[in-house]
């Protein structure tokens, strides 16, 4: 098994993404990977190899994520709006932050499973982390990118 360095230096970058798409806050998905990596280190030695290794930090991560949400649900708070600026040439960063906007605007259970489709997970781990059949994983992948490319198509992404 590899040591924790190994693991944090492999999978932080990819944890960090998938906690920005739940959460659409860098800090706060900054402080989600770090809490994720934490538990990772406590546990380590507990892990059984029932799995694999990316399987069970994704799953550490998803529930660190989902109990963000639901703590987040508790509090309330006054939204921005969100204006876009009416550019055509974005940057990279325009997009990707358009991006996490739309993937902010979805369903609790569509951010969790598209933040970790953009990870390149297969479909088969996204099951098992979600702890949904694979079919219905495909069903659900297909229905999020057709309300994701409706929004891009609003915002003139795909003219």
């Amino acid at each position: 098994m590899p040591d924790f360095e190994e693991i944090y230096s492999l999978y932080s970058p990819q944890i960090f993404r998938v906690c920005m798409g739940y959460v659409n806050d860098h800090d706060q998905a900054k402080d989600l990977t770090q809490e994720t990596f934490i538990a990772v280190w406590r546990n380590l030695s507990s892990f059984r190899n029932e799995s694999k290794i990316s399987t069970w930090i994704f799953r550490i991560a998803t529930n660190n994520c989902l109990r963000a949400i639901e703590k987040n649900k508790r509090v309330t708070k006054v939204e921005l709006p969100f204006n876009l600026p009416a550019v055509h040439e974005e940057t990279q960063e325009e997009k990707l932050a358009f991006l996490y906007n739309c993937i902010a605007e979805l369903e609790e259970m569509d951010r969790i499973i598209i933040s970790l489709v953009l990870e390149d997970l297969p479909q088969a781990e996204i099951a098992t982390i979600i702890g949904l059949s694979a079919g219905n994983i495909r069903v659900k992948i297909h229905r999020i990118k057709e309300k994701l490319a409706i929004k891009f198509k609003d915002h003139g992404q795909f003219e």
